[in-house]
């Protein structure tokens, strides 16, 4: 119960609303093209239809330690990506870094991962991302570095987790700065630019409450 409350309370507190007098609960918005099912569920005895959320399909990628990486990884787990490449001057070490950090703060809560995706599969192999990894200090075996064939990520990244990622010369990519949060759903719940201190503090206030989140939401708790 304490790590509990020493892991949800801050960021619990930074979305409380005062409505009428009253501390509202704030939840995460969830990003995507959403659609109107035929299903409903009772709110105070009235019928209101569900809501279909776009969530990511499946995926297969490889870890810098050579196992296999899909969606099944994070069954009733929370996790964020952003993309890179180990070639990458400046950018991609920065927001590494500051997931290393996030990582660093979550090491004991077994359902929050932190997964970079290169956009350079060509160049970096699992034994390219393994050298990389080992670079910095301090990982969890739940810092993932993923690997795979291009396309694939590339439709990943357009089509799962709505941000752009390309090659546009021998070594030139177009890839998002954002660090992106998804729900035990595979919903997306924020972006945030991943080499902004503002926004990972931000980041880091909103794993909080979706984590609160998923344990009202019937999830376990899992340290």
């Amino acid at each position: 119960m304490i790590l509990v409350l020493v892991l949800v309370v801050p960021g619990f507190l930074y979305y409380l609303l005062d409505a009428h007098g009253k501390n509202r609960y704030q939840q995460l918005n969830i990003f995507g093209d959403k659609t109107v099912a035929k299903t409903t569920h009772k709110v105070k005895g009235k019928a209101i239809p569900d809501t279909i959320y776009h969530t990511l399909a499946d995926f297969k990628l490889t870890d810098q330690n050579g196992k296999q990486v899909s969606l099944r990884t994070f069954k009733d787990k929370i996790f964020v990506v952003n993309f890179f490449y180990t070639g990458c001057p400046s950018v991609c070490k920065l927001m590494n870094e500051n997931a290393n950090v996030l990582d660093s703060l979550y090491k004991k809560n077994k359902m929050v991962y932190f997964v970079s995706i290169t956009v350079n599969p060509k160049q970096d192999d699992v034994s390219t991302l393994k050298k990389y990894a080992d670079g910095f200090k301090g990982l969890t075996p739940k810092r993932m570095f993923l690997t795979g064939d291009t396309s694939s990520i590339y439709n990943l990244a357009r089509t799962g987790f709505l941000v752009n990622a390309l090659q546009t010369g021998p070594n030139d990519f177009v890839y998002s700065d954002k660090l992106i949060l998804i729900d035990a759903q595979k919903r997306i719940r924020g972006y945030y630019t991943g080499a902004s201190s503002k926004d990972v503090d931000k980041l880091n206030d909103e794993i909080k409450v979706l984590y609160l989140e998923e344990v009202r939401n019937g999830e376990p708790a899992v340290y």
